[in-house]
């Protein structure tokens, strides 16, 4: 599983010019299946995205993110196990 951390480098005004496109993008993303989940960050310096897909799949998806391939974010990518979850949450956990 991947937590991807995004980080705001430019501007905020870029970023809104920018948030259309990326929004647009999440949207096909999760229709695709690659995110779990995904939010701002507080304060409002970014954005964090969950997936289970592998990471090429990942990488393949987020170089066509906005934010991405038009140097608004960082992108740091986290790739962690589930080894336990809460009840209900089961379909996290690694096999």
């Amino acid at each position: 599983m991947f937590v991807v951390s995004l980080t705001y480098k430019v501007p905020d005004e870029i970023v809104d010019f920018h948030r259309p496109g990326h929004m647009a993008w999440l949207k096909d993303a999760f229709d695709g299946g690659i995110f779990l989940a995904s939010g701002r960050r507080v304060p409002a310096t970014g954005g964090v995205l969950l997936s289970k897909v592998d990471r090429a799949t990942l990488d393949a998806s987020l170089a066509k993110d906005p934010f991405y391939s038009n140097g608004v974010a960082e992108f740091e990518i986290i790739e962690f196990t589930a080894t336990s979850v809460a009840e209900g949450y089961e379909n996290l956990l690694d096999s």
